[in-house]
């Protein structure tokens, strides 16, 4: 049974997001990216996944299906915590399919640098943590300035077994 998981979950293929690295060390790399247009959503009581899954499912006003992108990122943001599905690079602001549901909005993150460390296992709130704060270590160690909340970014389905999963915890740096 292990094998047949092994074999789905590494023959889905998903677009990710473009990035260049631009710096790399044993703990982290620093990427560049361009900017890249997400739909968003509080993930109040865990029900933001759903909401942006039915958008890319085709609850959307063109009732477009869109393929999954990875990763899937949160954060907190105004003291909230959000997640975020890439679109695919086909769409920008004009030609995106529209919301339905007025919890789901259509945004741009902007291009930059952003400083990563990956990891695999479980994506739990622990091993994002750890993982976080040995980032921080190295960052400060480097006297690289941080300009933004940590970003948790998964890129497996949930049925990938966990020493097979891509992690990672990414903040938007300054270079």
């Amino acid at each position: 049974l292990s094998s047949i998981l092994i074999l789905s979950s590494q023959g889905m293929a998903y677009e990710e997001a473009n990035y260049e690295i631009v710096k790399e060390n044993k703990n982290y790399e620093i990427r560049k990216y361009s900017d890249r247009l997400v739909i968003e959503t509080n993930s109040i009581q865990g029900n933001g996944f759903r909401k942006l899954f039915n958008y890319i499912s085709g609850n959307n006003k063109e009732n477009e299906e869109i393929k999954m992108t990875v990763p899937v990122t949160q954060e907190v943001k105004n003291g909230n915590m959000t997640m975020q599905f890439y679109l695919p690079s086909r769409f920008n602001k004009d030609n995106a399919p529209k919301p339905v549901n007025s919890e789901v909005k259509i945004l741009t993150i902007e291009g930059g640098y952003y400083a990563v460390i990956k990891y695999s296992g479980r994506s739990s709130d622990k091993n994002f943590l750890k993982n976080k704060d040995i980032l921080d270590k190295a960052l400060e160690q480097d006297n690289i300035i941080v300009l933004s909340p940590p970003i948790r970014a998964s890129y497996n389905s949930p049925f990938t077994l966990p020493m097979l999963k891509r992690n990672e915890v990414m903040y938007r740096v300054d270079l």
